[in-house]
């Protein structure tokens, strides 16, 4: 097995032809092509070089020095997914120039409609098989839990955007941008998201295991209709947050106010109040403070 692959290594200059020198690392006498324009000094017979060595698209052993990659054996960092191939898994670009990492179908979601898709990222590092194969092999939970920052109060509320790194019955785990790590439940998302897809997400709570607790819904004001939302937005520019309009006032003034018919009006108030977000009291529509304070 060759043990220098994936990794960086200091190598000796053997030979050479008109665009390439011939390297050997010292640990295991495997020669790698380094193309002389991305040495970083002139070599001779015998002269060290350090670099990253792996196996290029077409199959042969190379090292670069201009290309190191930020994944490698034992170092996890994001790679961004370019394509994908069903009988294989996904291939990520981990900034070689010739040469994507595939990970496996194997360390991948069962339902394939899962499976990240180009651009999405992973945290990954890279590990070697017993015939010299490169792969990506995906960061465990200890990984993240490693990485993780812990969370703060003042978040509650705050959008954020986060990496889905985890898929399971239970929920999604993410991991935000300034890694923190986040769980969203079934019940706070339409749809489950992808492995690797990056996505954006309110907090909603913190738990006790020092992540956060995350919904992909939109907040109520957000969810709903074009003329709830109009009433909405007048009631938060008021000074007072308060209008002198109801379900009991003249049509006539309806039209002339907002601008829509009273039943218009009546089925938007409705869908506040049930929202909580506003509430009818001394013949006026008054803004609740937890709206107003999101």
């Amino acid at each position: 097995m060759n043990t220098a692959l994936g990794k960086v290594v200091t190598a000796i200059m053997i030979d050479e032809n008109e665009h390439d020198y011939f390297v050997q690392p010292d640990r295991n006498g495997q020669t790698y092509r380094l193309p002389k324009k991305e040495s970083p000094q002139v070599l001779h017979i015998g002269g060290q070089v350090r670099g990253f060595v792996y196996e290029n698209e077409n199959h042969q052993l190379q090292m670069t020095c201009q290309h190191i990659p930020t994944v490698q054996v034992d170092h996890y960092d994001y790679g961004t997914v370019v394509a994908v191939r069903r009988d294989l898994g996904v291939f990520v670009n981990i900034g070689l120039p010739n040469k994507d990492i595939v990970v496996s179908l194997d360390d991948l979601p069962t339902l394939k409609h899962l499976w990240p898709q180009p651009g999405d990222r992973l945290l990954m590092a890279l590990k070697v098989d017993a015939q010299d194969r490169i792969w990506g092999q995906l960061a465990d939970d200890q990984i993240y839990h490693t990485i993780a920052n812990p969370p703060s109060k003042r978040m509650m509320n705050r959008d954020v955007m986060a990496t889905v790194y985890r898929l399971k019955m239970a929920g999604t785990f993410v991991i935000t941008d300034n890694y923190h790590l986040g769980f969203i439940h079934p019940s706070e998302r339409d749809q489950e998201p992808r492995l690797g897809e990056h996505v954006k997400a309110r907090v909603i709570g913190l738990s006790s295991h020092g992540s956060l607790n995350l919904s992909l819904k939109p907040r109520a004001y957000q969810a709903i209709g074009e003329d709830a939302q109009m009433i909405l937005t007048m009631l938060e520019h008021n000074v007072n947050h308060r209008l002198p309009y109801t379900d009991k006032t003249d049509p006539t003034v309806i039209r002339s106010v907002f601008g829509i018919s009273k039943g218009q009006f009546k089925r938007a108030v409705g869908h506040l109040l049930k929202e909580r977000l506003v509430k009818e009291e001394a013949n006026q529509l008054i803004l609740l403070k937890q709206s107003h304070d999101e």
